[in-house]
């Protein structure tokens, strides 16, 4: 089984000036429920289905399966999905000897940046940047299947 771990965080500072790359993703749910959400995505002009399993319970870990699909596929099952589309941009910036994925969000979430850093264990250490804000891993309102139901504008 693949196991994705990683840590999540607030954004409270300035970022931008690090990004080495960017793309847009627009994605949906087929289905939401903690148990196994399962996504579809448009991520640089490129397709994805996910499958994410419940998260341990520290949040950091939970069981991940992605497979690239064709993007016609995706719009097809984008109709399907449940009401709410999440449309980000996500950043990439390289902080020490990892990356950070950025996500600043768009719509009903405009205003919600979060940082998540991928790790080998739960208990790996990583370099914390300054725009690092208050640490949300395992806070369910900050999954992206949840914005989607409550987005940030309703908080």
């Amino acid at each position: 089984m693949a196991q994705e771990i990683e840590r999540k965080f607030l954004v409270k500072g300035d970022f931008k000036s690090f990004v080495t790359k960017e793309q847009r993703i627009t994605q949906g749910y087929l289905s939401s429920v903690p148990e196994r959400t399962v996504r579809v995505r448009l991520k640089g002009g490129k397709g994805f289905i996910t499958i994410k399993g419940i998260g341990s319970k520290s949040g950091a870990s939970r069981y991940e399966w992605e497979k690239e699909i064709p993007t016609a596929e995706v719009n097809e099952l984008l109709e399907l999905c449940e009401p709410g589309v999440i449309d980000k941009t996500r950043f990439l910036v390289n902080v020490g000897k990892h990356t950070y994925e950025v996500d600043e969000f768009y719509g009903d979430n405009e205003g919600l940046i979060v940082a998540e850093v991928e790790l080998s264990s739960e208990d790996e250490a990583f370099d914390k940047p300054e725009w690092l804000g208050e640490e949300v891993t395992g806070d369910v309102k900050y999954y992206n299947s949840m914005i989607m139901k409550n987005p940030y504008k309703n908080w």
